[in-house]
């Protein structure tokens, strides 16, 4: 059986969690306090020496790191990620911008909100990541207007990558107001069968 080594708040972790849940497919979860160092004890660093989550452990122990890698991974085959040569380069021009330009705003200013102590300096740094998110946000938001999912007709790897830290990003002080088409789009996400919703902070 896979086994996911995960967080629960992380997003990066939920979207694999997602794309499993969408596909039906069994899996063992192995939980990691990222809080107290439990990614960098040495066990888990054989696992990823990276010393991040998540990791999926594959049956014959090999490990695959990288959330959006592990999407493509598990995605081969199905229509999450299309045969079509161009239609999956689409999809993975999403993952790479999502790595880049979104999850280093959204989620920085979710986890800054509710795990750092917010000094003077670092209220300035959070309001520069929170317009970026925005800024993301809107990207997405005009992207959807005309079409129903990020690529295609139906929900990729793209959509799957970019629901997780989109549907919590007023956690981080990026409220979703003002987007209707992303609103639309995350009621359609949620509608898939099998779907699970992103765990709140808890911290």
């Amino acid at each position: 059986m896979l086994t996911l080594h995960d967080c629960l708040e992380s997003g990066n972790g939920h979207k694999v969690r997602l794309l499993l849940a969408l596909l039906g497919r069994d899996f063992r979860l192995e939980l990691h306090d990222i809080h107290s160092g439990g990614t960098h004890r040495p066990a888990f660093l054989a696992l990823n020496p990276n010393g991040k989550i998540p990791v999926l452990q594959l049956e014959d122990g090999r490990c695959l790191p990288e959330s959006n890698a592990i999407l493509c991974y598990l995605a081969e085959g199905t229509a999450f990620l299309p045969e079509e040569p161009f239609a999956r380069a689409q999809c993975l021009s999403w993952l790479f911008w999502e790595q880049y330009n979104h999850e280093p705003n959204v989620a920085v200013a979710r986890f800054w909100c509710h795990h750092l102590e917010m000094t003077a300096e670092r209220r300035v740094l959070l309001a520069k990541r929170q317009a970026k998110g925005h800024a993301a946000l809107k990207l997405m938001d005009d992207h959807l207007t005309a079409r129903d999912w990020l690529v295609g007709d139906g929900a990729t790897v793209a959509d799957i990558a970019l629901y997780s830290y989109t549907s919590v990003s007023a956690e981080g002080g990026i409220k979703r107001d003002g987007y209707p088409a992303l609103t639309q789009w995350l009621a359609r996400v949620e509608a898939l069968p099998g779907f699970i919703a992103m765990a709140p902070w808890n911290g």
